[in-house]
């Protein structure tokens, strides 16, 4: 009995280290489905906010004398945001830069349009525009809640994957990038009003 045990601590041990494999690797695979399925949910509070941005700007250009370059911004905005996509099983640091600064720009233009938009009584009694101006706040809250949660489960998977001794055997999962603010995100929007020019 005695010449077999050293076979049996070393097979108890392959047991061991095989069970400890297969649990760091089905680990590996759960939060990297976690960190797909909240940037699922970030994407779909970006698209609210895209379909919405239609229907204001609809809204906007039918019920006021409106600056024609502001909502141009809008636009364009919108349309450079949804031609940029990012793959959540390969998130690299210059795809999530390129993704964050369009989408700020949604939110700069956007910005300056419902401020600029103050300076037309007409639109400001359009309940068709109080009520997309509502809904595009709550979808901005949305989307901040999105990325806080993709960010705090991309912490768990970079935490996970990064640290000795799982990292030795998780060789194929890489370091995924998380939201941060853009350059010059803490400045207000700048709008300038021409309250002495009439409308024509």
């Amino acid at each position: 009995m005695r010449k077999f045990l050293p076979w049996m601590i070393g097979g108890g041990l392959l047991l061991i280290l095989l069970f400890w494999y297969i649990s760091v690797k089905n680990g590996a695979i759960t939060v990297d489905q976690a960190v797909k399925k909240e940037w699922g949910n970030v994407e779909t509070s970006y698209q609210r906010r895209n379909d919405l941005i239609g229907n204001l700007v609809k809204t906007v250009k039918g019920a006021a004398d409106f600056e024609k370059s502001t909502l141009e911004a809008v636009v364009s905005a919108r349309a450079k945001a949804t031609s940029i996509t990012v793959d959540p099983t390969n998130i690299t640091p210059e795809q999530f830069e390129q993704f964050n600064q369009a989408q700020s720009g949604v939110s700069s233009a956007l910005s300056r349009l419902l401020v600029t938009v103050e300076k037309y009584p007409d639109l400001k009694a359009n309940q068709n525009f109080l009520k997309l101006q509502d809904e595009l706040a709550s979808t901005e809250n949305q989307i901040l809640t999105a990325r806080t949660r993709f960010n705090e489960s991309v912490e768990k998977y970079n935490n996970y994957v990064l640290k000795i001794p799982r990292s030795l055997i998780l060789s194929d999962y890489k370091e995924k990038a998380v939201f941060k603010a853009v350059a010059g995100a803490e400045k207000p929007v700048e709008v300038d009003f021409d309250f002495n020019s009439e409308k024509k």
